[in-house]
């Protein structure tokens, strides 16, 4: 049995995925504007050697549902939303070991000053930081940044391709890795830091990276992509891969996909961890964890949950038949959303009902609860079936959901010989890989790295 993977999937807002949930008593979502608030959360989950915090993000609003913002304003759906990035700092200088996933599009930031925050960030936290490759799904965002719309699906991958071509020729290719000599007389050699040049379709980048290599150079790469083009990309890019997939049959074809099309590219299948998206609600009995499973439920709040998957998927699920299947419409959203609930699993066909049911705790990953025992047990067969080697834990009541799995899951885990007890040493791609600091020379970035030829 492979060793189990934990992030915490979070958003630097009062609800994420648990719409509605935020009301329960004991609930601490509101003090998510307090460094306090996100500082004892590292703390917890470095305890529970959790990987790392995984911080999703938007840069628009979910206006879908009933064509207005209202609803998610009233009901604190992913709106007020802060920057993630100011958090990382601080939560880093609280802990020592815990990785942190930062959420950034391609689609509204140039790379040239992305590429710098990224090595800032890797250099302030000790090479521990990664970075969610999106391509962003939100016209309310394209608006909001001068675009008329967003652009199609595809395109934007097209775009990501080159995005992170410049990004790697400014990480890996820029300075050489002994370019720094740091004496009083010269700090670096200028014939060791030569600018990129790079000319293409999206984007013409003359000069050097403006920072000195970072403990990886370049940071741990996600991706969350599964559509098609998403896992073309992946296969490309990707170090770990974020799923949604509400059943094991889904993620087992999702995952089994990521990895043979790694392989075609000249990637080894362990060259990629995916983590699928999951909840987990425990208690010390079955029973206990039942009956807060279904305390849980009656603070779900399904005006929230349409305006969050309407906006998601590009389509209003509130104008269509509540109790009939969902079919497939090709629109420039988040494709591989809307294919996860009607074309991936041929045994299922889901309405408006029941995504609105499955999705009101914790997102479209599935909720596992119950006592440790058993929660293990489903977690050690979902691995199983499926070969995914994580999870990322989204939440039902903060922080109360990782306290429980900190306190009572991963004891059990550890117990079994499937948890890590101790964190190894180094950046976070050691971590994650047990191999070095930077990328692998089978990763695609590895052709733009600096050569003295």
């Amino acid at each position: 049995m492979k060793e189990i993977r934990f992030n915490a999937f979070l958003m630097n807002c009062i609800s994420h995925l648990s719409p509605g949930l935020w009301r329960q008593p004991g609930d601490r979502s509101l003090d998510y504007n307090s460094l306090d608030h996100w500082v004892s959360l590292a703390k917890t989950l470095e305890r529970g050697l959790f990987d790392g915090i995984f911080f999703a993000d938007i840069l628009g609003v979910y206006d879908t549902y009933q064509n207005s913002l209202s609803p998610s304003l009233s009901l604190a759906a992913q709106i007020p939303v802060n920057d993630p990035l100011p958090l990382i700092p601080v939560m880093a200088h609280a802990t020592e070991h815990l990785g942190f996933g930062l959420t950034a599009s391609v689609s509204f930031e140039h790379p040239f000053p992305f590429a710098r925050r990224m090595s800032t960030l890797d250099h302030i936290t000790r090479g521990r930081v990664a970075w969610n490759i999106v391509t962003s799904y939100l016209d309310s965002a394209a608006r909001n940044l001068g675009q008329e719309r967003i652009t199609d699906h595809d395109s934007r991958y097209d775009m990501a391709d080159e995005y992170l071509e410049v990004a790697y020729k400014l990480w890996e290719g820029s300075w050489a890795d002994d370019a720094v000599e740091g004496g009083r007389v010269r700090f670096a050699d200028p014939a060791k830091v030569r600018p990129i040049n790079h000319q293409g379709e999206f984007f013409r980048v003359p000069g050097v990276h403006l920072c000195e290599p970072s403990p990886q150079r370049t940071p741990v790469l996600y991706q969350a992509g599964s559509s098609d083009r998403g896992k073309r990309f992946a296969a490309r890019h990707a170090e770990c891969v974020f799923t949604g997939c509400p059943s094991m049959a889904v993620l087992r074809k999702v995952v089994s996909d990521i990895r043979g099309r790694a392989t075609l590219v000249g990637r080894a299948p362990e060259d990629i961890l995916i983590f699928n998206m999951q909840t987990i609600v425990l208690g010390r009995t079955d029973d206990e964890a039942k009956e807060k499973y279904q305390e849980l439920q009656r603070f779900v709040d399904k005006d929230a949950v349409l305006a969050i998957f309407s906006g998601a998927m590009g389509i209003d699920l509130g104008e269509l038949p509540y109790d009939e299947p969902l079919r497939y419409v090709k629109t420039q959203m988040a494709q591989s959303l809307l294919e996860v609930f009607t074309v991936s699993d041929p045994c299922k066909e889901w309405t408006v009902r029941e995504i609105v049911e499955w999705c009101g705790i914790g997102g479209r990953g599935p909720v596992l609860y119950g006592s440790p025992t058993t929660v293990a047990d489903q977690i050690e067969h979902w691995v199983a079936e499926t070969d995914v080697d994580g999870f990322n834990l989204s939440y039902a009541s903060m922080p109360a959901t990782y306290e429980d799995v900190v306190d009572l899951l991963i004891p059990e885990l550890q117990a079994r010989g499937i948890y890590k007890t101790t964190y190894r040493q180094g950046t976070l791609r050691e971590k994650l890989f047990r191999a070095g600091a930077r990328l692998p020379d089978s990763h695609y970035a590895a052709k733009f790295r600096f050569s003295s030829s």
